[in-house]
Formats: C-alpha cells, structure tokens, sequence
C-alpha cells in the first residue's frame, strides 16, 4: 500500500492531504501543490483532473520543491498509485494503431528502442504483465507515460502527444 502527502508550500509546509489510493481529482483539497512527500510506494502525479496532462513518476522520497526537483508546475491535479507487481513483464509494441502493423515483444527496460528495435514509432500496444513508463526520449528522458495492464489502441489512449517513444522501463522499484 502506498502513501502520499501533498502540500500547498514548499519544503512541506501549509495546508496538506495525504492520499493511499488513486484520486481523479485533487482540487477540492488543496489550492496548489509546491512539495510532495512520498511516504511509501509508487504514484503518477498528472498536472490535470481525471489523469490528464503531463505525468510525472514519484517514488518513495521527499520532494520539497516541486518546480526545481521534478519540473512540475504548483498544479497538481491527479495521482494514480502504482500497485506492486511481483512476476513478470511483458509489453507488446505495434507501429501502427489498433495493434497492427510490425510488432515486438518486449519483457525488460530498453534504455534506446530505436537502437534496439529500429523502432521508435509506437502507434498502439498492449501490456500483459506488469506496470511500464514509457518515456519520448532515450536513456528514460522526456515526457513520461505510465501504462498498466490493458490494450492502447492509439498513442493518446496513454495521453502521448504523439507516436515517438524512446525508451521504456519496468516499474519495479518499491522500496
């Protein structure tokens, strides 16, 4: 089980809510959000209600200002807790939507999938075992996207601003 602590100040300071579970909406507790403490566990904090806008990976940790340590804005607006998955890992990538066109398996991080793919337009996917982060860079840089179980028809079906992905990790770092 996870835990985390908004608060409205920097350095966990001002009015707080703490949350254990997802939350579509966050507004109604807090004005804005300048640090974050995460307690325990895993989450995905989204700059929009109902997990929308720019995603940003928060593992256990102090985050006493958000702008300088991990480059969100004061608008939190969403969080999604990660639940632990122990087992195995396994994404399938598509070019093209509706999970067509070449596809490839994958079942570990891959830190350049244009290197080791000759891929890096991912239209669709489906995830079969595991939580992932796909990032639009290499080496796990840029935005970030947090897929769980479940087929993606089409890149915005992740919240990706378009097909380009360049690296993909496993989340299975808990502690």
């Amino acid at each position: 089980m996870g835990k985390i602590i908004f608060y409205e100040d920097r350095n966990f300071q001002g009015r707080h809510h703490e949350c254990m579970s997802d939350c579509a909406d966050l507004h109604p507790y807090f004005n804005r959000c300048n640090s974050v403490r995460v307690e325990s566990g895993c989450f995905m904090v989204y700059e929009r209600p109902q997990y929308l806008g720019h995603q940003y990976f928060l593992r256990r940790g102090e985050y006493s200002d958000n702008q300088r340590l991990i480059g969100i804005n004061d608008c939190i607006r969403s969080c999604r807790m990660i639940p632990t998955h122990r087992g195995s890992f396994k994404i399938r990538l598509y070019e093209r939507p509706d999970m067509s066109g070449q596809m490839q398996e994958i079942s570990d991080d891959c830190p350049n999938l244009q290197d080791r793919l000759r891929m890096s337009d991912v239209n669709s996917c489906h995830v079969l075992d595991g939580h992932w982060l796909l990032y639009d860079q290499p080496n796990y840089r840029g935005r970030t996207y947090y897929l769980r179980p479940g087929e993606y028809r089409r890149y915005s079906d992740w919240g990706g601003a378009g097909p380009r992905i360049g690296s993909l990790k496993r989340i299975n770092d808990f502690n």
